[in-house]
């Protein structure tokens, strides 16, 4: 299969959680600088050309949680996907259901700028991939009615030419992409804080009739000491 490199790169506090409270304080915030210098600085590690977020994380992040302007009416699209540009940079958001309320094609994460790419299947609506399309957002069809990572994968290789991707989040998506055997490498920057919270995620989270709690071992690549006490660890998964 040719698909691109993935590598899950996450930020993380002590007690294992991907967002809170911990992120608000000095400590946090210095982690967050660094896990963005390590995938999206001006000297960057690792030289991918795209990011993968679920749903909650592109709705926590870049749409929050608006709604799309639909159509019911509009005419029918052509059948498949749809590639509207090409660029050095993506965002590719797993949306089965079609609910992202985007504005604009593109999105900007601190000084990165990316072309978005939603990933659907062939139950989402006409009206939806007709709003997509209205925007000028890229869409592919990975699956009947749940995500076919494999589809998926050669689709973003093959039509957008992506050979390096990263994994980000959240817990749901990373751990279903680790049980599915589609990622390749484990990226952790540990902030120095906590918050104790029993409500937000963590790295991996299983979700019903999606992934199971059957453990997973990895081997240690890397570990290094950053500013302000956080540490970076990378695995082979």
């Amino acid at each position: 299969m040719d698909r691109p490199y993935i590598f899950c790169h996450m930020l993380t506090s002590l007690d294992g959680k991907i967002m809170g409270n911990y992120m608000e304080i000095p400590e946090g915030e210095q982690a967050a600088r660094e896990f963005y210098n390590i995938a999206f600085g001006k000297q960057p590690y690792y030289k991918h050309q795209g990011w993968l977020s679920g749903r909650v994380t592109t709705d926590d992040n870049f749409t929050f949680y608006e709604k799309p302007l639909l159509d019911e009416d509009a005419p029918i699209v052509p059948e498949g996907d749809f590639v509207a540009r090409k660029s050095d940079m993506y965002y590719v958001s797993i949306d089965l259901s079609g609910r992202l309320g985007w504005k604009s094609h593109m999105l900007t994460y601190e000084d990165t700028v990316a072309e978005v790419i939603e990933v659907l299947t062939s139950q989402t609506s006409n009206a939806y991939k007709a709003f997509l399309r209205k925007l000028g957002i890229s869409y592919i069809i990975a699956g009947e009615d749940k995500l076919d990572y494999e589809i998926l994968l050669s689709k973003l290789r093959e039509l957008f030419n992506i050979e390096m991707l990263m994994l980000g989040g959240g817990g749901v998506l990373n751990w279903s992409f680790i049980q599915a055997g589609f990622c390749d490498e484990l990226s952790i920057v540990i902030a120095p804080a906590a918050d104790g919270s029993r409500e937000t995620q963590t790295l991996f989270m299983t979700k019903d009739n999606l992934t199971t709690d059957l453990a997973k071992g990895f081997k240690l690549l890397e570990v290094m000491p950053l500013e302000g006490s956080s540490v970076w660890l990378r695995y082979k998964v």
